[in-house]
């Protein structure tokens, strides 16, 4: 983009068509639109399917992982037919093609998993045996490790999908997390709201980014007014994290920053995607220093993996290379 928007040129902002992804696009276009002075229709919202969109009946891992969700919405941006791209970032790969960059997140919602159920009111309710739906890789692992008597079952659609599988008896319950369902206004469908305590995030969950051409100054200049500076530390510490365990959606990785003051808490968990191993450590310090924690917790997870976990999870034992997308 040239020119500052306008409704004669409006600011073009890419999105996935989900009813979630456009609230977070709405959320954005108002957040421009209020700390630049401009009416929304200088903004023009650009719904883009994905292939993680079409394939509804395969797990993410079969067909390519995160990059599933944004590699449309990152062409578009490339080829200049949208000018900014919305994405929730815990969908999104640790590496970005040339020529993008993401240094805008909006302040970060609840970052909890949300226990779905039609008959039970947590995860501790459930009885033996209870199918639970989920296309989470990170959730399957953790439930498999705290609950290994109860039964996983793939689950993956929109809110109104896994909604209806339940209905229809698919599962006994699921898990959506508690910021996709508060900016959808259903946040009373929610049993149980998790505590991270008991079942760790996954990274950058509850976080919105947006994603511009590393060359657009009027791009840059826009979004810097509404980008949120604790989590931007806690996202930028629990990537980094991500990044240096080279993590895909084959890998159930968790992650969380706090913020408390100048000082932050990042917690990380690697596990086994059946569940069989679960290893936890966490690191304290200035916020400013959070890609460096985050990146000596991943060191400290990965050396206390026994040798048969590299070949188990996905992740390389040789990490002199950075993954390649």
């Amino acid at each position: 983009m040239d020119d500052f928007p306008s409704i004669e040129r409006p600011l073009r902002i890419g999105t996935r068509g989900s009813a979630l992804a456009l609230a977070q696009a709405h959320e954005t276009r108002n957040r421009l639109a209020a700390a630049h002075g401009l009416p929304a229709a200088a903004f023009d919202i650009v719904p883009i399917k994905t292939t993680g969109d079409r394939v509804l009946d395969r797990p993410l891992r079969e067909i390519g992982g995160k990059g599933l969700f944004t590699r449309e919405i990152e062409d578009a941006l490339l080829d200049r037919r949208i000018d900014i791209a919305v994405h929730s970032m815990k969908d999104m790969p640790v590496l970005q093609p040339d020529g993008l960059v993401i240094d805008c997140y909006l302040p970060r919602q609840d970052v909890r998993d949300a226990f779905i159920s039609r008959r039970w009111r947590s995860i501790a309710e459930l009885p033996a045996g209870a199918r639970v739906g989920s296309s989470s890789l990170r959730r399957r692992a953790q439930l498999a490790y705290h609950r290994p008597d109860l039964t996983l079952v793939e689950f993956r659609g929109n809110v109104q999908t896994r909604l209806r599988k339940l209905d229809d008896g698919v599962a006994e319950a699921t898990f959506l997390a508690m910021a996709g369902l508060s900016r959808l206004g259903m946040a009373e469908i929610v049993q149980d709201a998790i505590s991270p305590d008991e079942m760790l995030p996954a990274v950058a969950q509850g976080a919105i980014g947006v994603e511009r051409r590393a060359d657009d100054t009027v791009a840059a200049m826009l979004l810097a007014a509404i980008s949120d500076g604790p989590t931007t530390l806690r996202i930028e510490a629990e990537r980094a994290f991500l990044r240096q365990l080279d993590g895909s959606c084959e890998t159930p990785i968790a992650g969380l920053a706090e913020l408390e003051g100048e000082r932050m808490r990042l917690r990380g968990e690697l596990l086994l995607p059946d569940g069989s191993l679960c290893i936890g450590a966490e690191r304290s310090g200035l916020a400013k220093d959070g890609p460096a924690m985050g990146r000596d917790l991943a060191e400290e997870l990965l050396g206390r993996a026994p040798p048969a976990f590299f070949a188990l999870s996905g992740i390389s034992a040789d990490r002199g290379s950075p993954p390649v997308r």
